[in-house]
Protein backbone atom coordinates (compact mmCIF):
# COMPACT_ATOMS: atom_id res chain seq x y z
CA UNK A 1 0.00 0.00 0.00
CA UNK A 2 0.84 3.52 -0.69
CA UNK A 3 0.22 6.94 0.64
CA UNK A 4 1.22 9.79 -1.18
CA UNK A 5 -1.42 12.44 -2.15
CA UNK A 6 -2.85 13.11 -5.15
CA UNK A 7 -2.46 17.09 -6.22
CA UNK A 8 -4.48 18.18 -8.98
CA UNK A 9 -4.93 22.00 -9.41
CA UNK A 10 -3.66 22.91 -5.77
CA UNK A 11 -5.97 20.29 -4.21
CA UNK A 12 -4.31 17.42 -2.24
CA UNK A 13 -6.27 14.87 -1.73
CA UNK A 14 -4.72 11.84 0.12
CA UNK A 15 -4.83 8.27 -1.82
CA UNK A 16 -4.18 4.78 -1.28
CA UNK A 17 -3.26 1.94 -3.15
CA UNK A 18 -4.31 -1.39 -1.06
CA UNK A 19 -2.73 -4.56 -0.91
CA UNK A 20 -5.14 -6.07 -3.57
CA UNK A 21 -4.40 -3.50 -5.70
CA UNK A 22 -7.92 -1.23 -4.50
CA UNK A 23 -7.58 2.73 -5.17
CA UNK A 24 -9.48 4.20 -2.22
CA UNK A 25 -9.21 7.97 -1.07
CA UNK A 26 -9.75 8.86 2.73
CA UNK A 27 -13.52 9.86 3.76
CA UNK A 28 -11.59 13.08 4.73
CA UNK A 29 -9.97 13.70 1.65
CA UNK A 30 -13.26 12.88 -0.35
CA UNK A 31 -14.67 15.91 1.51
CA UNK A 32 -11.79 17.86 1.00
CA UNK A 33 -11.52 17.37 -3.14
CA UNK A 34 -15.58 18.49 -2.69
CA UNK A 35 -14.74 21.66 -0.58
CA UNK A 36 -16.96 20.35 2.24
CA UNK A 37 -16.75 21.02 5.83
CA UNK A 38 -15.23 17.96 7.59
CA UNK A 39 -16.96 15.29 9.61
CA UNK A 40 -15.75 12.04 10.48
CA UNK A 41 -16.94 8.50 10.77
CA UNK A 42 -20.48 7.95 10.92
CA UNK A 43 -21.19 12.00 10.50
CA UNK A 44 -19.26 12.56 7.75
CA UNK A 45 -20.53 9.71 5.64
CA UNK A 46 -23.96 11.12 6.47
CA UNK A 47 -22.26 14.62 5.33
CA UNK A 48 -21.50 13.05 2.14
CA UNK A 49 -24.85 11.29 1.86
CA UNK A 50 -26.87 14.31 2.23
CA UNK A 51 -24.89 16.58 -0.19
CA UNK A 52 -25.52 14.31 -2.86
CA UNK A 53 -29.52 14.24 -1.78
CA UNK A 54 -29.79 18.14 -2.46
CA UNK A 55 -32.18 19.14 -4.47
CA UNK A 56 -29.78 20.70 -7.62
CA UNK A 57 -27.57 17.61 -6.86
CA UNK A 58 -29.84 14.53 -6.76
CA UNK A 59 -31.50 14.03 -10.51
CA UNK A 60 -27.59 14.01 -11.37
CA UNK A 61 -26.92 11.69 -9.24
CA UNK A 62 -27.55 7.88 -10.78
CA UNK A 63 -29.34 4.97 -8.06
CA UNK A 64 -25.98 2.86 -8.32
CA UNK A 65 -23.93 6.05 -7.78
CA UNK A 66 -26.02 6.87 -4.58
CA UNK A 67 -25.87 2.75 -3.85
CA UNK A 68 -21.67 3.05 -4.00
CA UNK A 69 -21.17 5.76 -1.90
CA UNK A 70 -23.22 3.87 1.13
CA UNK A 71 -20.72 1.89 0.77
CA UNK A 72 -17.17 2.82 2.81
CA UNK A 73 -14.06 0.97 3.01
CA UNK A 74 -11.68 0.35 5.97
CA UNK A 75 -8.36 0.25 5.76
CA UNK A 76 -4.94 -0.03 7.88
CA UNK A 77 -3.44 3.30 6.74
CA UNK A 78 0.77 2.76 7.02
CA UNK A 79 1.14 3.98 10.19
CA UNK A 80 -1.50 1.27 11.62
CA UNK A 81 -4.35 3.36 11.93
CA UNK A 82 -7.43 2.59 10.63
CA UNK A 83 -9.32 4.61 8.03
CA UNK A 84 -12.42 4.79 6.23
CA UNK A 85 -12.57 5.83 2.70
CA UNK A 86 -14.06 5.20 -0.86
CA UNK A 87 -13.29 3.77 -3.86
CA UNK A 88 -11.24 6.05 -6.15
CA UNK A 89 -13.83 6.43 -8.63
CA UNK A 90 -16.98 7.20 -6.98
CA UNK A 91 -14.70 10.46 -6.85
CA UNK A 92 -14.55 10.81 -10.26
CA UNK A 93 -17.84 10.34 -11.20
CA UNK A 94 -19.44 12.55 -8.47
CA UNK A 95 -17.04 15.03 -9.52
CA UNK A 96 -18.51 15.02 -12.72
CA UNK A 97 -21.65 15.30 -11.52
CA UNK A 98 -21.43 18.42 -9.83
CA UNK A 99 -19.66 19.71 -12.11
CA UNK A 100 -22.37 19.18 -14.65
CA UNK A 101 -24.55 21.20 -12.28
CA UNK A 102 -22.10 24.10 -11.81
CA UNK A 103 -21.83 24.63 -15.35
CA UNK A 104 -25.85 24.63 -15.44
CA UNK A 105 -26.48 27.17 -13.08
CA UNK A 106 -28.45 25.46 -11.42
CA UNK A 107 -25.87 25.62 -7.83
CA UNK A 108 -27.19 27.72 -4.98
CA UNK A 109 -24.60 30.54 -4.01
CA UNK A 110 -23.73 28.38 -1.00
CA UNK A 111 -22.49 25.39 -3.23
CA UNK A 112 -21.15 27.70 -5.66
CA UNK A 113 -17.31 27.09 -4.32
CA UNK A 114 -18.02 23.05 -4.49
CA UNK A 115 -18.85 23.44 -8.40
CA UNK A 116 -15.63 25.84 -9.07
CA UNK A 117 -13.53 22.98 -7.46
CA UNK A 118 -15.34 20.13 -8.77
CA UNK A 119 -14.58 21.79 -12.29
CA UNK A 120 -10.81 21.65 -11.52
CA UNK A 121 -11.00 18.35 -10.59
CA UNK A 122 -13.18 16.99 -13.53
CA UNK A 123 -10.57 19.11 -15.85
CA UNK A 124 -7.73 17.01 -14.37
CA UNK A 125 -9.62 13.93 -14.15
CA UNK A 126 -10.71 14.11 -17.98
CA UNK A 127 -7.21 13.91 -19.40
CA UNK A 128 -6.14 10.87 -17.66
CA UNK A 129 -8.94 9.19 -15.01
CA UNK A 130 -8.47 8.89 -11.42
CA UNK A 131 -7.05 5.26 -11.27
CA UNK A 132 -3.93 6.34 -13.67
CA UNK A 133 -4.03 9.40 -11.58
CA UNK A 134 -3.32 7.49 -8.31
CA UNK A 135 -1.31 5.08 -9.47
CA UNK A 136 1.52 7.80 -10.62
CA UNK A 137 0.65 9.84 -7.67
CA UNK A 138 1.47 6.54 -5.19
CA UNK A 139 4.14 5.05 -7.07
CA UNK A 140 2.04 2.25 -7.76
CA UNK A 141 2.45 2.04 -11.66
CA UNK A 142 6.21 2.21 -11.74
CA UNK A 143 6.16 -1.34 -8.46
CA UNK A 144 3.85 -3.23 -9.38
CA UNK A 145 4.63 -6.29 -9.60
CA UNK A 146 3.57 -9.26 -11.74
CA UNK A 147 1.57 -10.84 -8.62
CA UNK A 148 -0.45 -7.34 -8.19
CA UNK A 149 -0.48 -7.06 -12.28
CA UNK A 150 -2.25 -10.94 -12.13
CA UNK A 151 -4.90 -9.98 -9.03
CA UNK A 152 -6.13 -7.23 -11.17
CA UNK A 153 -6.43 -9.76 -14.25
CA UNK A 154 -8.23 -11.91 -12.00
CA UNK A 155 -10.63 -9.64 -10.82
CA UNK A 156 -11.26 -8.20 -14.55
CA UNK A 157 -11.63 -11.00 -16.47
CA UNK A 158 -14.13 -14.41 -16.33
CA UNK A 159 -12.29 -17.55 -16.50
CA UNK A 160 -15.64 -18.69 -17.93
CA UNK A 161 -17.95 -16.72 -19.73
CA UNK A 162 -21.25 -15.30 -19.01
CA UNK A 163 -24.45 -14.68 -20.20
CA UNK A 164 -24.35 -11.33 -22.91
CA UNK A 165 -25.61 -7.90 -22.33
CA UNK A 166 -25.48 -4.72 -23.96
CA UNK A 167 -22.75 -3.02 -23.03
CA UNK A 168 -21.61 -0.94 -25.60
CA UNK A 169 -23.83 2.49 -26.42
CA UNK A 170 -24.49 3.59 -29.85
CA UNK A 171 -22.96 7.10 -28.98
CA UNK A 172 -19.33 5.16 -29.11
CA UNK A 173 -20.07 3.55 -32.55
CA UNK A 174 -22.14 6.61 -33.78
CA UNK A 175 -18.74 8.37 -32.79
CA UNK A 176 -17.00 5.89 -34.96
CA UNK A 177 -19.21 6.40 -38.12
CA UNK A 178 -19.24 10.39 -37.89
CA UNK A 179 -15.45 10.01 -38.03
CA UNK A 180 -15.05 7.59 -41.15
CA UNK A 181 -17.52 9.33 -42.99
CA UNK A 182 -20.10 6.19 -42.62
CA UNK A 183 -23.82 6.43 -42.85
CA UNK A 184 -25.03 6.08 -39.55
CA UNK A 185 -28.45 3.83 -38.34
CA UNK A 186 -29.22 3.50 -34.55
CA UNK A 187 -31.17 0.60 -35.13
CA UNK A 188 -28.65 -1.22 -37.50
CA UNK A 189 -26.49 -3.83 -35.61
CA UNK A 190 -24.50 -4.39 -38.63
CA UNK A 191 -20.82 -2.90 -38.49
CA UNK A 192 -17.90 -2.96 -41.08
CA UNK A 193 -14.95 -5.53 -39.65
CA UNK A 194 -12.59 -3.00 -39.32
CA UNK A 195 -14.90 -1.83 -36.42
CA UNK A 196 -13.32 -4.51 -34.43
CA UNK A 197 -10.17 -3.89 -34.45
CA UNK A 198 -10.68 -0.41 -33.41
CA UNK A 199 -12.13 -1.70 -30.15
CA UNK A 200 -9.01 -3.03 -29.43
CA UNK A 201 -7.16 -0.17 -30.22
CA UNK A 202 -9.59 2.51 -28.66
CA UNK A 203 -10.64 0.25 -25.67
CA UNK A 204 -8.87 -3.01 -24.62
CA UNK A 205 -5.21 -2.05 -25.37
CA UNK A 206 -5.97 0.64 -22.81
CA UNK A 207 -8.67 0.07 -20.54
CA UNK A 208 -6.12 -2.13 -17.93
CA UNK A 209 -2.97 -3.50 -18.45
CA UNK A 210 -2.05 -7.05 -20.65
CA UNK A 211 -6.67 -7.35 -21.10
CA UNK A 212 -6.07 -7.52 -24.77
CA UNK A 213 -3.82 -10.38 -24.84
CA UNK A 214 -5.51 -12.06 -21.90
CA UNK A 215 -8.94 -11.95 -24.08
CA UNK A 216 -7.17 -13.23 -27.52
CA UNK A 217 -6.34 -16.29 -25.05
CA UNK A 218 -9.64 -17.04 -23.47
CA UNK A 219 -11.58 -15.79 -26.51
CA UNK A 220 -9.85 -16.82 -29.47
CA UNK A 221 -11.20 -15.81 -32.65
CA UNK A 222 -11.63 -18.62 -34.85
CA UNK A 223 -10.22 -18.46 -38.08
CA UNK A 224 -13.21 -17.34 -41.43
CA UNK A 225 -15.38 -17.11 -38.71
CA UNK A 226 -14.51 -14.13 -36.23
CA UNK A 227 -15.08 -15.11 -32.22
CA UNK A 228 -17.36 -17.23 -31.40
CA UNK A 229 -18.35 -15.44 -28.50
CA UNK A 230 -18.21 -11.34 -27.37
CA UNK A 231 -14.92 -10.53 -25.22
CA UNK A 232 -17.82 -8.20 -22.60
CA UNK A 233 -18.60 -11.62 -21.66
CA UNK A 234 -15.10 -12.31 -20.02
CA UNK A 235 -15.09 -8.96 -18.04
CA UNK A 236 -16.44 -9.53 -14.44
CA UNK A 237 -19.61 -7.66 -13.56
CA UNK A 238 -18.58 -6.37 -10.62
CA UNK A 239 -15.32 -5.07 -10.98
CA UNK A 240 -14.52 -5.29 -15.14
CA UNK A 241 -17.67 -3.73 -16.32
CA UNK A 242 -17.72 -0.37 -14.52
CA UNK A 243 -14.50 0.32 -15.51
CA UNK A 244 -15.35 -0.59 -19.22
CA UNK A 245 -18.40 1.72 -18.85
CA UNK A 246 -16.40 4.59 -17.48
CA UNK A 247 -13.75 4.25 -20.68
CA UNK A 248 -16.41 3.79 -23.16
CA UNK A 249 -17.92 7.42 -22.03
CA UNK A 250 -14.69 8.80 -22.14
CA UNK A 251 -13.34 7.59 -25.32
CA UNK A 252 -17.04 9.22 -26.69
CA UNK A 253 -15.92 12.11 -25.09
CA UNK A 254 -13.04 12.84 -26.83
CA UNK A 255 -14.43 12.11 -30.35
CA UNK A 256 -16.90 14.58 -29.42
CA UNK A 257 -13.80 17.32 -28.30
CA UNK A 258 -11.86 16.33 -31.74
CA UNK A 259 -14.99 17.55 -33.62
CA UNK A 260 -15.43 13.74 -35.20
CA UNK A 261 -12.34 14.18 -36.91
CA UNK A 262 -9.73 11.30 -37.37
CA UNK A 263 -6.28 12.70 -36.41
CA UNK A 264 -7.38 14.61 -33.58
CA UNK A 265 -9.27 11.87 -32.06
CA UNK A 266 -5.80 9.65 -32.46
CA UNK A 267 -3.75 12.32 -31.08
CA UNK A 268 -5.78 12.84 -28.14
CA UNK A 269 -6.53 9.29 -27.35
CA UNK A 270 -3.03 8.84 -27.21
CA UNK A 271 -2.35 11.52 -24.67
CA UNK A 272 -5.29 10.70 -22.59
CA UNK A 273 -5.16 6.94 -22.65
CA UNK A 274 -1.44 5.88 -23.87
CA UNK A 275 -1.53 2.07 -24.65
CA UNK A 276 -0.58 -0.52 -22.33
CA UNK A 277 2.66 -2.17 -22.65
CA UNK A 278 2.96 -5.64 -21.88
CA UNK A 279 4.96 -5.46 -18.59
CA UNK A 280 1.58 -3.64 -17.27
CA UNK A 281 3.37 -0.06 -17.27
CA UNK A 282 1.41 2.74 -19.96
CA UNK A 283 3.37 3.45 -23.24
CA UNK A 284 5.17 6.86 -23.25
CA UNK A 285 4.52 9.55 -25.50
CA UNK A 286 6.51 11.60 -27.45
CA UNK A 287 6.38 15.15 -25.93
CA UNK A 288 4.03 17.42 -27.62
CA UNK A 289 3.18 20.88 -28.37
CA UNK A 290 -0.59 22.24 -27.73
CA UNK A 291 -0.38 25.07 -30.43
CA UNK A 292 0.55 22.35 -33.06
Amino acid sequence: MSDRPLIIGGIEIPCYVLSEGTRVITQRGFQDALGMSQGGGKKGERKILQFLDLKAIKPLISNDLRARAERVIQFKMSNGVVAVGYEAMLLQEVVRSISKAYLKGILTIRQEHIGKQCEILDDGFSKVGVIALIDEATGFQKVREQDALQQLLNKFLLEERAKWVPTYPPDFFEMIFKMKGWTWHYASTKKPQVVGHYINDFVYSRLAPRVLEELKIINPSIKGRGKKHKNTQFISGDYGHPLLKEHLKAVTALGRASGYNWNNFKRLLERAFPKFEKDGSRKLELPFNDDE
